[in-house]
């Protein structure tokens, strides 16, 4: 369904131009909550890696470009502390995305009552 601009009031205009703002705020979190979900993934697959090897080997971590030597508990500690603020920040982006969709179904709501008088 295409709608004329023209043909609408102000309010209505108002109403559809912060639909669309709406709905690419809902885009740009969900594009953030999947980003955060994939780190979270990898942090979590390297914790388990981590686990899984003696306290004695070597292990590396990546900074930049390059392999860094570490060590196991200490590259642990700071995995599980990256896992637990991408926990907290996917589920506030998860709160982010439910409240933009509630606004989005109002919205639309709204503009299909106005059309419909």
């Amino acid at each position: 369904m295409t709608i004329n601009l023209d043909n609408l009031n102000e309010e209505q205009k108002k109403k559809i131009l912060n639909l669309n703002n709406l709905q690419q705020s809902f885009e740009f979190i969900t594009s953030q909550r999947l980003q955060v979900e994939s780190t979270l993934r990898e942090s979590e697959l390297a914790i388990e890696e981590l686990e899984k090897i003696n306290p004695e080997d070597t292990v590396y971590k990546a900074i930049g470009g390059i392999l860094v030597k570490s060590e196991k508990t200490k590259l642990l500690d700071e995995k599980k502390s990256l896992k637990v603020t991408l926990e907290m920040r996917l589920k506030t982006l998860k709160q982010k995305e439910d409240r933009v969709k509630s606004q989005i179904e109002t919205m639309r709501k709204s503009l299909q009552a106005d059309f419909e008088k």
